[in-house]
């Protein structure tokens, strides 16, 4: 009797939890992995209620020769709930002046895009399976302009470490579905959680596309009755290793908290863009 209580006193043991009462065990690496990734898109993608910014973006081919894009750029955020809309108004070269791209930003679905073509009078809707697709002929796509919904890839914590003067985690994302990479290495900063370095590779495990945070800059403002600082990747490249093009982006006249409302974000505004944003 003595032996068979001793038994199950052992088992018993077995079953109880690993940790004290009221403690919880540190988060494993998916749910790390997710959390980070969501800071990350904050820090990068939804910073304040709405912002503003000129870009000029130069698509450099592998001998050197530049093209020039130069847009502006209005982003706002649904203050009920984690929508978000976008719109890209383009200023130059000539042949593409004029040319808008909107996109309704969902948390939980594929976003809607749309781009207006005004060589030939045209709204396109730029379907989900193109999202991967160049943007404007640089080596940025469609989805990388407002943010991969986090949900189509698992995120896993796989390591801490310095990049530069910085410490990072680095955090795994693996597509749930077939895309161009099948793979993704992302540096975050730890502090402001935005994305120093992206490393995507291909089926073949091989490197394809680098992306770096090549400048951060502090934009203050008016949050809340204050002042907020709001750190920003003002400078970004982004390079194909397989074709040697890359595309340098400069974010300058960034603006965050001006007054951007819903309205501005419609199909009417494509053709017509708001002269109060667009000037």
């Amino acid at each position: 009797m003595k032996a068979h209580y001793w038994i199950a006193f052992v088992l018993s043991l077995s079953l109880l939890p690993a940790t004290a009462p009221g403690e919880t065990q540190p988060p494993g690496p998916q749910i790390a992995g997710a959390e980070i990734m969501e800071k990350e898109q904050q820090a990068f993608y939804s910073q304040g209620k709405d912002m503003k910014a000129e870009i000029r973006m130069e698509l450099v081919t592998a001998d050197g020769k530049k093209r020039l894009r130069s847009l502006t750029m209005l982003r706002w955020n649904d203050p009920g709930s984690k929508d978000q809309k976008y719109f890209l108004y383009f200023r130059e070269p000539a042949d593409v002046r004029g040319m808008t791209f909107m996109v309704w930003k969902y948390p939980a679905r594929e976003s809607d895009r749309w781009i207006y073509v005004p060589a030939v009078d045209l709204v396109r809707r730029v379907a989900a399976r193109d999202a991967r697709s160049s943007f404007v002929g640089s080596d940025f796509t469609y989805e990388d302009i407002s943010g991969r919904n986090l949900a189509a890839d698992s995120h896993s914590l796989l390591r801490e470490e310095k990049l530069g003067d910085r410490d990072c985690y680095v955090v795994e994302s693996v597509p749930k579905e077939p895309t161009d990479y099948v793979r993704r290495l992302s540096w975050i900063d730890k502090i402001t959680f935005l994305p120093l370095k992206e490393e995507y590779y291909d089926v073949q495990k091989e490197l394809t596309r680098v992306f770096t945070a090549d400048r951060i800059e502090s934009i203050v403002a008016a949050a809340g009755g204050e002042q907020k600082s709001f750190p920003t990747v003002t400078r970004r490249t982004m390079k194909n290793l397989k074709t040697g093009h890359r595309t340098e982006v400069a974010f300058t006249a960034v603006a965050y908290n001006i007054g951007l409302q819903d309205a501005v974000f419609t199909e009417r505004y494509l053709r017509n863009p708001p002269e109060r944003w667009i000037k």
